[in-house]
């Protein structure tokens, strides 16, 4: 199971819970190096701990995705580290809902500076050192709901869609060197319902979100992914619950 994975170096943002805690954990129990980003330094430091404790080989740095400086020295604290970048994993993002008619732009302007933003940084900073390298895969977590729209989704989706057609654009210009995988998931065990500051919208949200599955099942998608041979790049995974609607 560690093959394609051993001694891989792989980046991860939004690593401080959910999807990018549970890869973190998935890829250095295999035997890659991790290196983990997230604003929450206090949870990174206990999940770096834990991890080396486990025999894993991982370090870790602050990070706010927003800012492309963040991002960068991200990336140049990884070359520090490990010597080389094999893969960037893209996950940070936020989900504040809200009806379109409540005018929250500054909880729009979160979601477009996290999600998206957030991503293009990612790119931006880890894209010249893959070039250099003639290796390398971007990893960028989108949504089901880049894919389906619903009430007060709206944003959220719109930001979504795009992680959606960026990584697509960026396979298509990078192709022969560089893999791209946008990765889909459904409802899944994470914080993401915390920030929505709507009472009503956050409720409804956590009982949709009742039927979820385990991040363990997103990071294991991950993980098939970064495991295929150098010429075959997976494009695209959708996993949801099986009884999802959406």
């Amino acid at each position: 199971m560690t093959t394609g994975i051993q001694g891989k170096v792989v980046a991860i943002t939004g690593a401080s819970s959910g999807i990018g805690e549970a890869t973190a954990r998935l890829l250095a129990g295999q035997g890659a190096k991790v290196v983990l980003g997230a604003r929450r330094a206090d949870r990174l430091a206990a999940l770096t701990g834990e991890l080396r404790g486990e025999g894993g080989e991982a370090r870790y740095r602050p990070l706010d995705v927003t800012r492309r400086e963040d991002v960068e020295g991200f990336v140049a604290f990884t070359l520090k580290e490990f010597g080389r970048l094999d893969v960037l994993i893209n996950n940070a993002g936020v989900m504040p809902l809200s009806r379109l008619e409540e005018l929250k732009l500054d909880e729009w302007n979160w979601m477009i500076d996290v999600n998206l933003r957030g991503v293009l940084h990612g790119i931006a900073a880890g894209l010249p050192v893959m070039k250099r390298q003639k290796a390398g895969q971007f990893i960028n977590l989108a949504s089901i709901a880049g894919h389906a729209v619903s009430p007060t989704a709206s944003v959220y989706c719109a930001t979504k869609s795009a992680v959606i057609a960026l990584s697509e654009g960026l396979r298509q210009e990078v192709g022969a060197d560089i893999r791209v995988t946008v990765i889909s998931p459904g409802v899944t065990t994470s914080d993401l319902a915390e920030s929505i500051s709507d009472p009503a919208t956050r409720d409804a949200t956590r009982e949709f979100r009742k039927e979820a599955i385990p991040a363990d099942a997103v990071a294991r998608a991950i993980r098939y992914a970064i495991r295929q041979p150098a010429e075959v790049d997976v494009s695209e995974i959708i996993i949801r619950p099986t009884s999802s609607p959406y």
